[in-house]
Formats: C-alpha cells, sequence, structure tokens
C-alpha cells in the first residue's frame, strides 16, 4: 500500500497537544438546552417531515440526537477491544505505535463515558430515556465474531465518517441554532477521533501487508456483513425513536404520518452512519488500495445509501 503522509510518531504528536475531560463539558451547572435542536437537519433529517409540528420536529431532533451518541457509544464499545488487541501485536514492534494506539485505547474509554454522561444528562432534561438498540455488549461481541479486518475497515469508515459530520455539518454552522452543549460534544469529540482515523488507516495498512489475498477478500465480505448488520441496526432504531416521539409529544401517529416519518428518518440515518462513511474520499482511497474489486464493490454499495439531502418542507 502507499507510503501516507502520516505516522504513528506525527499522530501521537497531535494527540498529545489534545487534553480535555469528561468533566470539562457537561454536569454541574453545563446544562442542554431542550429549547434548541442538537442535530444539524443534514443529520437529523426532521425539517421535511410534513406531519409533525415545528414543536415535535424539535424533539425529533433531539431524540436523534440521544441516539446519535448512543450509536456512538456503541461502536466505541467494539473499537476498544480492537484498538487493544493491536497495542498487543504491536508491543515490541515499534514505541510510538504502542504509545499511540494506547491513547487511541484511553480516548475512546473516555468517549464512552462522555456519551453515558450525556445520557444522564439527555434523561433528566428530557423527561424520558428515548429507548435505543442494545445492549451494547451484545452487538459488540457480534461485530468482533468477524475477521480483524473487517472490523478494522468497519472502525476506519466510522472514524472518517465522524470526521465529515463535524466538518460539513456542525463547525461553522450559523444556519440553525444548535445547543452550545451538544455542539461542543460533537466537537471535542471530533477533536480526538481525528487522530483516531489516520490510526484506522495504518491499522489497516499493517493488516493489508501480513495477510493474504483471501484473507484480503474476507476482511472486505466481512466489512460489508457488518454494514448491512449496522444498517438492520438503523432500522429498528427508527422503530424505536418513533415510539419515542409519540411518548414524548403525547398522541399516537396515525399509519400514514408514521410511513412518512419511517422513509424519511430511514433514509436520514442511512446517509448519515453509512453513505456518508463509505462516501468520504479517504475511506474510498484506503478501498482502493486493497484489491482490485474492493473499491468497486463499495462503490456499488454506497448507491443505497447517498440521498444525502432533505428537501425542505413546503
Amino acid at each position: 500500500m502507499n507510503t501516507l503522509t502520516y505516522t504513528y510518531e506525527s499522530i501521537l504528536s497531535d494527540a498529545l497537544k489534545v487534553n480535555w475531560k469528561v468533566s470539562d463539558l457537561i454536569g454541574g451547572d453545563k446544562r442542554l438546552d431542550f429549547y434548541k435542536p442538537f442535530l444539524p437537519d443534514s443529520l437529523a433529517g426532521a425539517q421535511a417531515i410534513h406531519c409533525l409540528s415545528d414543536r415535535e420536529k424539535l424533539i425529533l431532533n433531539q431524540i436523534r440526537g440521544n441516539s446519535y451518541l448512543h450509536l456512538f457509544g456503541l461502536a466505541e464499545e467494539f473499537i476498544l477491544p480492537m484498538v487493544i488487541d493491536q497495542v498487543r501485536d504491536n508491543l515490541l514492534v515499534d514505541i510510538y505505535s504502542t504509545q499511540a494506539l494506547l491513547r487511541f485505547a484511553e480516548e475512546e474509554s473516555k468517549h464512552i463515558y462522555l456519551f453515558q454522561r450525556f445520557a444522564e444528562a439527555f434523561a433528566i432534561g428530557f423527561g424520558s430515556v428515548p429507548a435505543c438498540i442494545g445492549p451494547a455488549h451484545e452487538i459488540a461481541d457480534a461485530v468482533l465474531q468477524h475477521s480483524t479486518l473487517g472490523v478494522a475497515l468497519l472502525t476506519l469508515h466510522i472514524e472518517w465518517m465522524t470526521q465529515r459530520h463535524y466538518l460539513e455539518s456542525v463547525q461553522g454552522n450559523r444556519q440553525e441554532p444548535l445547543d452550545p452543549l451538544f455542539a461542543s460534544l460533537l466537537r471535542h469529540h471530533w477533536m480526538e477521533e481525528a487522530q483516531h482515523a489516520k490510526l484506522d488507516t495504518l491499522i489497516v495498512e499493517t493488516l493489508v501487508e501480513q495477510l493474504s489475498p483471501l484473507d484480503i477478500a474476507q476482511g472486505v465480505d466481512d466489512y460489508f456483513t457488518l454494514v448491512h448488520m449496522l444498517d438492520g441496526g438503523l432500522q429498528a432504531q427508527v422503530q424505536l425513536d418513533i415510539a419515542s416521539l409519540e411518548a414524548a409529544i403525547g398522541r399516537s401517529l396515525d399509519a400514514v404520518d408514521k410511513a412518512e416519518i419511517q422513509a424519511r428518518q430511514i433514509e436520514s440515518y442511512r446517509w448519515a452512519f453509512l453513505g456518508s462513511g463509505m462516501t468520504h474520499p479517504n475511506v474510498i482511497q484506503t478501498f482502493g488500495k486493497l484489491n482490485s474489486t474492493a473499491q468497486n464493490q463499495l462503490l456499488e454499495w454506497t448507491l443505497h445509501f447517498t440521498k444525502a439531502t432533505f428537501p425542505q418542507a413546503a
């Protein structure tokens, strides 16, 4: 695979410049503002839903903000053990890779704790606990049953996806009055994921150098199996979100309204968690380096998940 412009040493140097604690971001007098949306609509997809009032769209946006961080927390439950395995495998190879990967693992653990604290604060301010898919450890166990390369490719997808979400939809967004605390959580998460995405790329390159063409092909197949699994989880989350919305707005939605919300939200979830990662230029580039068919497979799959625009409600 081609030589990249960054190394474990340079990534570690950048990581050491970022230093924040969970208590700096949430808790005490730092509270969520439930009069404001949490996610940009490019990620929440609520504004184009005709059957909901403005207040109900805001509530759905906040439910999506809760599930958004919950899903990242789920991902980090399987990313953490994958990274720890890489620490063990690299322990005697290079001191910079060991230190960079150890910091990676430490930061993933911190993110899990951050999202747990957020969930607690959300439940207090929202007045209820929206249901989310899980349990996290069971999903992590199911993911980790697949090949290391398959898990690493999914991790690569998720980490570059995080970069895209923040840079394209949150940073500099003056059109939407996002809750400053939620935006701060996204910014600080992004700051550390910027290093993680590069580390994921190096992890994939290292794995590929050690694998046979057959094993690489299996890793690619496992990635797409995991994408299919994730898509099923997202569709299940849509149903849970609709039930949480009904409970929060105090009314039952009829079949027509539910069908509209479901269609819009499946499209939104698929873009946010699948399409935006699979079409990231760095993900496409990495797949192009794996073998002659991996990139073509990726591009074919993205056709299902790349409806990134949401028409504005009339």
